[in-house]
């Protein structure tokens, strides 16, 4: 890399800094539109602010005039925000919570752009509700239910991670709804945390609501289809297509990945690999 000045060290930082604010738009700042374009003509700047980034721990998954920069929380960054939080948050605690709101994320996702030319489409807008995602859920449970019975003894889910397991049973088991003494959606219900998951990723800028009421209709953003591009890399997020959480394609399994970026083998992943790609600036 040449000499870099302070100026453009600061314009790399103040680049990074517009992209932490996920609901501003270089469309209404021209100077986050003027380094966003830097940023894709001039190779040198790209490389400064990429590697500045990872110094503080950031991934930039890509950048245009139109969403800006797209962030993503390195593991153990400062900017992560880890799934133990957002349960607590929640005001729950647990293991099995932490299960189930994991595979909640993982099922967002997968409904969201349910085959693989969806993921890789720019131009494609998923959309998702709390009413959807539940029924996708309950049907998957249902059939693994069906289909453990089917086994010898009954008693072994078909699946090769253990902890998956473990979630499936929990959330059949967890009621649809319910409702506070003040008449409002309890949030350990499976539609109240569906709804908290919803609400997360619209505070985030991944989502936008396209409908009104408890069970309204969410639209993706461009911004979160190159968060589940990052997400559609682990095996936790394959294992949710392979047991039918959403309809397969005849291309098959997902395994999309983000532009000249090269594919990282991974290990089994339980649904805790939902933070990653999901959970962070």
């Amino acid at each position: 890399m040449s000499t870099i000045t302070v100026e453009e060290a600061e314009d790399a930082a103040k680049l990074i800094s517009f992209g932490m604010r996920p609901r501003q738009r270089p469309a209404k700042d021209r100077t986050y539109r003027d380094l966003v374009v830097k940023y894709r003509t001039e190779s040198a700047f790209r490389e400064l602010v990429e590697r500045t980034a990872r110094g503080l721990g950031l991934k930039i998954l890509g950048a245009t005039e139109d969403i800006g920069v797209a962030l993503a929380a390195l593991p153990n960054s400062v900017f992560e925000t880890k799934i133990e939080d957002y349960v607590r948050g929640a005001r729950q605690r647990g293991e099995g919570e932490r299960l189930l709101h994991g595979i909640i994320h993982l099922a967002v996702a997968a409904l969201a752009f349910p085959r693989p030319d969806d993921l890789a489409n720019d131009g494609y807008t998923g959309r998702v509700s709390a009413e959807a995602v539940d029924r996708a859920v309950r049907d998957t449970c249902d059939r693994l239910r069906e289909r453990a019975d089917a086994t010898e003894g009954g008693v072994d889910t078909p699946t090769d991670t253990p902890e998956l397991e473990k979630v499936w049973i929990s959330y059949a088991r967890r009621p649809e709804a319910a409702l506070t003494k003040d008449g409002r959606l309890a949030m350990n219900s499976t539609k109240g945390m569906i709804t908290r998951a919803l609400n997360f990723l619209t505070d985030q800028g991944f989502l936008a609501v396209a409908g009104a009421g408890e069970d309204g209709w969410y639209r993706t953003t461009p911004r979160y289809q190159l968060q589940v591009r990052e997400l559609a890399a682990t095996s936790a997020f394959d294992e949710l297509l392979a047991l039918g959480v959403v309809p397969m394609s005849s291309h098959g399994t997902v395994r999309t990945v983000p532009p000249n970026s090269t594919e990282q083998t991974r290990a089994p992943a339980a649904p805790d690999t939902a933070d990653e790609g999901l959970f962070h600036v």
